[in-house]
């Protein structure tokens, strides 16, 4: 359609041609954000600055934390950022390599899944955040409770698409495969890996947002640092466009991380982006 659109017979009919998708989608994505900022805006400027805030606030918050002179009694908030961000990523990378190899195990074997699949899911469907204060009498108050924390809340997705994506394999290729004499590395190589890499990226984008929220609750049950400490310091004494200012930048943080995530699926399954159009 778009190409029709596009044609000399197009410009000589008087119609404009339709912009392509990936503008559009951009366009559109932009007016809803303009829609929902505008909507908070109006909506907080009209509310009591004890109980809500507005996008404008948080901004000249924002920057008065990261910029300003520190406040006496309250965190540094690169300080704090530092701090959940070595929780992060340490939580989240011990997540990925043990959820890929055990997702390998369970979708290649029929015995490891047996062994493994009731407590996945019995594990998988606990609220964590119920686990977290045992995990602190376990491990303790520092920084290893936290990194525990966040690997619990995040290591199941990534199992569990993992192995979602080994089970999908098609079996005809694997047939083809084994009819040219092909090596179980060789299957792995040239089959299975690459079908299921585009279910191991979709459950790491499922552990970002998990984990994000096990930083924040590990924070908050552990010793208090962190953007959590920032975001208590700040609600104590009713300072709540300072309380967004931590929220608003765990979000930014998670968008990021999702949209390198659908980048690097898109270069190393290139067909599946085609697929999805």
């Amino acid at each position: 359609m778009d190409s029709l659109d596009s044609s000399p017979l197009a410009a000589t009919t008087g119609r404009l041609p339709r912009l392509p998708w990936s503008v559009r989608r951009a366009l559109l994505r932009g007016l809803s954000l303009l829609v929902v900022l505008g909507v908070w805006e109006w909506y907080g400027r009209h509310t009591n600055p004890i109980l809500f805030t507005y996008p404008t606030a948080i901004v000249r918050a924002g920057w008065a934390m990261a910029f300003g002179p520190a406040q006496l009694g309250k965190p540094s908030l690169w300080g704090a950022l530092g701090q959940s961000l070595n929780v992060f990523a340490w939580g989240l990378g011990l997540a990925i390599v043990a959820g890929v190899a055990l997702g390998l195990a369970m979708g290649r074997s029929r015995v490891v899944e047996a062994l493994l699949e009731l407590p996945m899911d019995a594990l998988y469907a606990t609220p964590t955040v119920a686990l977290v204060p045992v995990i602190v009498l376990w491990v303790g108050f520092g920084t290893t409770a936290k990194i525990v924390v966040v690997f619990l809340f995040s290591v199941f997705a990534i199992v569990l698409n993992t192995a979602r994506g080994v089970r999908e394999v098609d079996p005809q290729l694997l047939e083809v495969a084994r009819s040219y004499l092909a090596t179980e590395p060789g299957l792995w190589r040239d089959v299975l890996l690459p079908a299921a890499l585009p279910y191991v990226i979709t459950g790491i984008r499922l552990a970002v947002g998990r984990a994000l929220v096990g930083v924040v609750i590990a924070e908050f049950y552990s010793a208090i640092s962190g953007l959590g400490f920032v975001i208590v310091s700040y609600a104590n004494t009713f300072q709540i466009a300072q309380v967004f200012v931590p929220v608003v930048i765990l979000m930014l943080l998670g968008v990021t991380f999702t949209w390198v995530l659908r980048l690097l699926e898109a270069r190393l399954a290139p067909w599946r982006s085609e697929s999805e159009g």
